[in-house]
């Protein structure tokens, strides 16, 4: 099964980035550490091919360690720049990195006299932290985030340093996702609308996926006792070990849907990495 939609801002967001590509010097590709691959737009490829690139690796502090550590590896052996950062603590060993990248740039242009500032554009899919990133590495909140994909809808940008501006970008999917694994572990990290999925199925499917791959994070944070549940009853469990009931003493399935999404996005189940890198 393929999904295809492209919601119109989305149309616009890429027409927005490739008008402003001319004046940017490097590009920065957030995705996110659980999804390495999943989490990157494949459009962005030929967008910025010519453009110096730095992939960040964010939310890292929800993935798994060792995993992200593969990642960082299997990235630089395809002789790329990147980084495993949790946004809320390493934000400020950006800076340091895009400069690097634009060393080049900036050396032209002190031969002429100039004193050069790098424009630096940030890029990624919905919901993987863009605009958190960069109001922590200006320190303010000025660029308006919330944990719905899409939310930022024009291109902006931003002084960090006298020398240094960002761009925050909306997020942008690409018009058909026709890997549906790929497609159903963008919906368990939020980077997909709730609404595009039947979502008691989705948080079906990550739970049955968590029990059979996490199964000791999963038991120990809904207190399973039962280790071979699976499908709606391990749902029905879970709502029944957080008393989790409507009028009537009946379950209330929709509470324990959002709840199972929620902490799974937020990483309260465990650090839990859904791609490996190719051996």
């Amino acid at each position: 099964m393929s999904i295809s939609w492209y919601p119109g801002h989305m149309a616009k967001a890429k027409r927005q980035l490739q008008d402003q590509l001319s004046r940017t010097d490097v590009v920065v590709e957030v995705c996110d550490a659980r999804l390495p691959t999943s989490s990157r737009n494949p459009d962005l490829d030929e967008m910025v091919m010519y453009k110096q690139r730095i992939l960040l690796l964010n939310k890292a502090d929800l993935a798994d360690p060792k995993t992200s550590l593969a990642w960082e590896k299997y990235f630089k052996q395809q002789d790329m720049t990147v980084f495993a950062l949790n946004s809320l603590r390493s934000a400020a060993r950006i800076i340091p990195l895009i400069e690097k990248s634009a060393q080049q740039k900036i050396e032209n242009a002190q031969k002429r006299g100039i004193k050069k500032t790098v424009r630096a554009m940030v890029v990624g899919v919905p919901n993987v932290g863009k605009s958190t990133l960069i109001n922590l590495i200006k320190g303010s909140s000025s660029i308006k985030t919330e944990d719905r994909p899409g939310v930022t809808r024009s291109t902006q940008w931003f002084k960090v340093t006298p020398y240094l501006e960002l761009m925050d970008s909306p997020g942008m999917l690409w018009p058909k996702l026709e890997d549906p694994l790929a497609a159903k572990r963008l919906a368990y990290i939020g980077s997909i609308r709730d609404q595009v999925y039947d979502t008691m199925h989705l948080a079906i499917e990550l739970l049955d996926y968590l029990m059979e791959n996490h199964q000791n994070a999963l038991m120990q944070r809904y207190k399973l006792v039962d280790e071979t549940l699976k499908g709606q009853e391990l749902l029905e469990a879970i709502c029944k070990n957080r008393g989790f009931l409507v009028r009537g003493g009946e379950l209330d399935i929709d509470r324990g849907i959002v709840a199972v999404l929620d902490e799974f996005r937020g990483g309260k189940i465990g650090r839990i990495t859904l791609e490996k890198p190719p051996l």
